[in-house]
Parts: C-alpha cells; sequence; structure tokens
C-alpha cells in the first residue's frame, strides 16, 4: 500500500508497518535524519491524516457525500438537459470526489499509485468525454450519470467499510474505556478525587461499592467481591480480603475496601493488556507478505489491462465501447480487497482474545499457534495450583523439624511447603552449615555436627516400601537419611487446578495431544498424568533440562506449545514452537510467550488455539476471495461483460465483504 511504500524509500525511516483496519502506523527511523514532523508532513502529503479527528465525524462526512452524489445520480437518469448535468457531474468530479484527486496527485509526486488513482482515471474519462459530447466536439450521448454513479458508489462503500472497520476494533476501545478518569486517594487525612494520572505507589484509596478499581493495588481492610471478568474473562466475582491483589479496570460489586496503590500509569496490568493487544494488531502475518508482493505491483498491471482493453476494442469496434470497458477494467480492480484481508481479522481475532483473558503476542505467533498439534504442561504451578502441602510425614516430627531446617535455605516450592508445616506445628528450626544443593535432587547441609541428606528418592540406593505407596497416589515423596540410614519420608501434594481434566479433554477433542513435564518421578508422574487425562509424561526432569523434552516432541514431527509460568521454564516455552504461559500477578509482558493467559483457567488454552485456527482461516478465506475477486472480474471487464456502474458495485462490495467476513469471527463458539 502506499504509505509503507513510501516510508520504506525515505532516508532515515528504518521500517514502517501499516495497519488500514486500524487506521495505525508503527514506524521506526533514525530522528538524527528525519524528524517525526517530516513523517507526518510525507504522510499527510499522501492524502492521509495524522491528526486523531473523530473517526465519527468522518464517517458522517462520508454518508453526507454519498447522499448529496446519489440525488445528482438519480437526477440525471431523469434525462435533463446536458448543461445542467455537466453541472450536477461538475460538483461530484470536483468537490465531493476532490479527496480523491488529493490523494492521486500526492501519491504520484512519490512516484506511487493506488486505488484513487485508477477511480479518478476512470471517472474523470467518463467526465472529459462527456462534456465535450454536451459541447459539441464529439458526436455521441454523454455519460455523466456514469461519472457520478461511480463516485456515489464508491463513497457508498467507503462509508459502509469505514462503519465495519469501526466494529473491527471495538475490544480495543472496550479495554480503554475501563480505564477509570478519578480516584478517591487519602492525602493528609483528607479523601480527595484526583486524576488517574496523579495517583502515585503508595497511596491509599478509598473504594465503595460499584466503583471501578482504578489502579492495580492490594486490600488494607475490608472485603468485598471483584467483577474481573472484563479483564481475565473469569465470569464470577472474585472474592477480595486484606492482602488480596485488586486490578486496575475491574468492578467493585459489594463491600467497601481501603486499598494501597502497587502500580499505576503504563504500569498496571490494564495498560499492559492494552499494550500487547495494540502491538498484536499492529503486527504483520506471515501470510501477508504474498499479498503485499502483489499489491504492489497490482495498480500498474492494471493500467497496463486497461491500455490494452481500450486497443482491443478500439481497434475492434471504435471508441465509445473502449472507453466504458477500459473505464470498467480500472474502477473493479480492488487492491483494498487485499490490503484488509488480513488486517482485519487480526484486529477482530485479538482483539475477541484479549476479552476472554488471552493475549496474543503478535500476528506471527497466532499463525504457529494455528498449526499446534501437540501441549506440553509443566506441573507445578501450571497444571496444579502452585501451592503445595505436606499430606504424610513417616519417621514422627523429628523428620519434620530436620527437614524443615535444611529446606530454610532452599527457594524451591516443596521446600516451602515442609517449611510451612514445620511453622504450623511449632516446631524450632536448627541452625544448618554446609548447606549445599543438589541441583533437582534435594539439599544436604550438617546440623550439630552430623550430615543430613534431603532429597528424590533416587538419590538413595533403597527406600521403604512407604514410598511407592506414597507415589502411587500421585504425591511427591522426598527422604531424609544420614550416613546412608534412612530416618524417614515426607509426602507433599499440589492439588490439580479444578479446570485441568476438562482443559485436557478440550485438546483432545480438537486432535491435540498432550504431555506432562515433572522433575517427579515416573510413579508420581503417571498418577497425575492419568488423574488429569494426559495422553505421556516426562518424569524427572531437572528445569534446566525442560526445553531437551520440548526440542524431542519437535524431532518427531510435532509442533509444540509449551505451558508454564515464565519463570523457571523460560527456557522451554523459548524452545517451543510457542510458548503459553501464566501470568503472574499483574505482569502480563512475559518475554518467552507467543500467548499469555490472564487468567489461571486452563481451558483458555483450548480456547486460544481455537480462535487461532479461526482466524487463521477467516484470513486465508478474505486473501482467497479478494485474489479470486481480481482475477475473474478484470478479464470479465476487460472483455466487455461489465458496464462501468456494474464495476462501481462489485468493487465497492469487495472491500465491504471483507470486513464483514472478519467480523463474523465475533460469532465463533470456543467452548
Amino acid at each position: 500500500m502506499t504509505i509503507g511504500k513510501v516510508l520504506h524509500h525515505t532516508p532515515g525511516v528504518i521500517s514502517a508497518d501499516v495497519n488500514y483496519a486500524t487506521e495505525k502506523a508503527q514506524i521506526k527511523f533514525d530522528p538524527r535524519q528525519i524528524t517525526l514532523a517530516k513523517i507526518s508532513q510525507i504522510i499527510s502529503g499522501l492524502g492521509y491524516s495524522t491528526k486523531s479527528d473523530d473517526k465519527a465525524r468522518q464517517t458522517n462526512i462520508l454518508l453526507v457525500k454519498f447522499i448529496l452524489s446519489a440525488i445528482f445520480s438519480a437526477i440525471s437518469f431523469f434525462g435533463p438537459p446536458p448543461l445542467f448535468q455537466l453541472v450536477l457531474a461538475t460538483i461530484v468530479q470536483f468537490w465531493i470526489a476532490w479527496d480523491f484527486y488529493v490523494t492521486t496527485f500526492n501519491s504520484l509526486k512519490h512516484r506511487a499509485a493506488n486505488m484513487d488513482t485508477l477511480i479518478v482515471l476512470g471517472t474523470t474519462v467518463a467526465y472529459v468525454y462527456s462534456t465535450a459530447v454536451t459541447f459539441g466536439l464529439v458526436p455521441g450521448d454523454p455519460y455523466f450519470d456514469t461519472s457520478m454513479t461511480i463516485i456515489s458508489l464508491i463513497i457508498l462503500g467507503k462509508w459502509l467499510e469505514a462503519r465495519a472497520k469501526g466494529k473491527t476494533s471495538e475490544a480495543i476501545k472496550r479495554l480503554i474505556q475501563l480505564q477509570p478518569k478519578t480516584a478517591r486517594v487519602i492525602r493528609d487525612g483528607q479523601e480527595i478525587d484526583l486524576p488517574i494520572s496523579e495517583v502515585v505507589v503508595g497511596d491509599q484509596i478509598r473504594l465503595r461499592p460499584g466503583e471501578k478499581v482504578p489502579v492495580d493495588g492490594k486490600v488494607l481492610s475490608g472485603e468485598t467481591s471483584i467483577d474481573e471478568s472484563m479483564i481475565t474473562g473469569e465470569s464470577i466475582p472474585v472474592y477480595k480480603h486484606t492482602g488480596d491483589p485488586v486490578i486496575g479496570g475491574t468492578l467493585n460489586t459489594s463491600g467497601a475496601i481501603l486499598m494501597r496503590a502497587t502500580q499505576v500509569g503504563s504500569a498496571t496490568m490494564l495498560s499492559q493488556i492494552i499494550k500487547l493487544v495494540e502491538q498484536a494488531q499492529a503486527s504483520r502475518a506471515p501470510i501477508q507478505k504474498l499479498a503485499d508482493v502483489i499489491s504492489s505491483y497490482f495498480v500498474p498491471a492494471v493500467l497496463m489491462i486497461a491500455v490494452a482493453t481500450f486497443a482491443g476494442w478500439y481497434v475492434a469496434t471504435g471508441y465509445l465501447p473502449a472507453m466504458l470497458n477500459s473505464i470498467a477494467v480500472l474502477i473493479i480492480a480492488c487492491p483494498c480487497a487485499l490490503g484488509l484481508a488480513t488486517p482485519t481479522a487480526l484486529v477482530v481475532g485479538t482483539g475477541l482474545a484479549a476479552q476472554k483473558g488471552i493475549l496474543i503476542k503478535d500476528a506471527e505467533n497466532l499463525e504457529i499457534a494455528y498449526k499446534v498439534s501437540h501441549v506440553v504442561f509443566d506441573k507445578t504451578g501450571t497444571l496444579t495450583e502452585g501451592k503445595p502441602i505436606v499430606t504424610d510425614i513417616v519417621g514422627g516430627s523429628k523428620v519434620l523439624q530436620l527437614a524443615a531446617s535444611l529446606d530454610a535455605n532452599s527457594e524451591h516450592p516443596l521446600a516451602a511447603a515442609i517449611v510451612s508445616a514445620a511453622t504450623k506445628a511449632a516446631l524450632k528450626l536448627s541452625p544448618v552449615t554446609s548447606f549445599k544443593n543438589l541441583a533437582g535432587r534435594g539439599v544436604e547441609g550438617t546440623i550439630s555436627k552430623i550430615k543430613y541428606t534431603l532429597g528424590t528418592p533416587s538419590l538413595f540406593p533403597k527406600v521403604s516400601s512407604d514410598v511407592s505407596r506414597l507415589e502411587k497416589q500421585g504425591k511427591t515423596v522426598v527422604v531424609l537419611a544420614t550416613a546412608g540410614k534412612i530416618l524417614g519420608t515426607i509426602a507433599i501434594a499440589d492439588t490439580l487446578r479444578p479446570s485441568a481434566a476438562e482443559a485436557i479433554s478440550q485438546l483432545h477433542r480438537q486432535k491435540i495431544s498432550t504431555s506432562l513435564i515433572t522433575g517427579d518421578n515416573p510413579t508420581t508422574a503417571a498418577a497425575i498424568a492419568k488423574i488429569a487425562g494426559i495422553d505421556r509424561f516426562f518424569a524427572q526432569v531437572r528445569p534446566e533440562d525442560k526445553a531437551v523434552s520440548v526440542r524431542q516432541l519437535q524431532s518427531e514431527g510435532q509442533t509444540v506449545a509449551m505451558v508454564g509460568d515464565g519463570i523457571n521454564d523460560a527456557p522451554a516455552l523459548s524452545a517451543a514452537n510457542i510458548g503459553i504461559a501464566m501470568a503472574t500477578g499483574t505482569d502480563v509482558a512475559i518475554e518467552a510467550a507467543g500467548i499469555t493467559l490472564v487468567n489461571k483457567d486452563l481451558r483458555t488454552i483450548a480456547q486460544a488455539l481455537k480462535l487461532s485456527r479461526a482466524t487463521l482461516r477467516t484470513i486465508k478465506t478474505n486473501l482467497f476471495w479478494a485474489f479470486i475477486y481480481n482475477v475473474v472480474l478484470i478479464p470479465a471487464a476487460a472483455f466487455g461483460l461489465l458496464n462501468p456502474i456494474l464495476a462501481a458495485g462489485a468493487m465497492a462490495f469487495s472491500s465491504v465483504s471483507v470486513v464483514g467476513n472478519s467480523l463474523l469471527l465475533k460469532r465463533v463458539r470456543l467452548t
């Protein structure tokens, strides 16, 4: 398209991605070579506004122009005197359609051409010929009705397209509208209403029932239920009390609370989501490259076909059929449908995903998700709640006390569970010396001059039958020993998320296979996989080796999605064809993830993959019909099978149909 083509050849501009569906551009440039004002001037020179005008006003102007041109066109069909038709046609051609001339002139200055160029050429030829007939310079009948009707239909198409494009970006508008304008902040003991931009981290904010949470924060006092559906897609209000996090933009439905601001401005979760969605909508899918190549040659090719059409018909039948058929060729051609095919579907798809708590990083990841055949789940914190608890102790409280003393120096989630159990039992921990972390297998250290080892059963040549019994229940077992003697065992369980089994079932219904990856031994891993309904498992995998398991699946021909928390499994997320991360707290910008899930409902994984496939199918359908439209109808016009008025109607319909087909994505059932 013209803007991107011109900017790519402008010194100082590094890259320019233009999205005609959202009417936004992402431009990287070297400020030492070119200024933003100069870039804005170039874009304005091509006939596009860089001001944030009211789109509703612009749409209304198009409607007024269409009504006037349609009235003038209708009058011309009743056969008024040619001079009167000339007056009407001049108003339509050089006032109502003046923007087409401005865009064409500025495009040609930059040695580029676009759809407006074709419209101007076609209608101007009809207007000039009709004017010549009116003044008796050439024989024949005037075709003012043709030029006016063509312009009327094209403006109608632009109006319908503008309305439809507005609907494609409704999701991002809703997200922006979620941002509250003010907050009731306590300053110097007084409650004052401040603009949201003046709220700072640490401010205490009073929140009453029915009010929106102004920024991200934590509850200091009180309890309530918060409707988070607009951010996470979770339909049931979430109970909140002292210490719980709250998300800016969500709705306080019941109680009054006092909260403290923890993230403000661009750091809030809502701001991050808006930024990620806008970046995704501005990105370009690999599938778009073919359309871009064709579009770059499209207008010159159409001009050549129009010239050939005129020459052929002129030789065969004379001037009038040659003129009408070449005009039809110019008018029927529609590169806009090709340009809108991908971005409109992408805007609707990513917007719908955001409403469901699914953040897709960019168009490339959307295209990869379309191909996913296998999903790998990390266990702790992903498939499970991430809150392991001690369920069994073999060997009494002394075993728990020693184990907790050793684990007090460890950062492993299972260690935290053991220390928590000891704390609840009011056990006093002993100081540990010579502490050593055994990399994914356990720990060892000295307590009261005795060396102890605490770790997985694989560390020890022989363990009790209790270990096997507990592992078959899907529990993780750690063993405490000293000098080769087993002192006892501790079993730890991490509850599966309530949505786990249904999520796996939904993936299987989509013909997507699944596997579990865990540091647990094979017996425990098998038990957990069976409960969740997962096809296969990788057991006793260290965090740094998870990527190896992912690559093994890829070597088997699978397109792999890895689901994790984005923290200790970041290498595996990066190794997978696409990483799917569960957002932690209010941080949704997880670098290694192509898709981020704002909520903890695992069923959104299947929804994300289903939506990706639906969006890619829509893009392919749009591109197919855009190609077919031009491939079939341009030759039809060249061979005299379409008159210019029908050509204008078909051209207007082509762009509208592409946008309309993209809007059908909103009807996709994701459950």
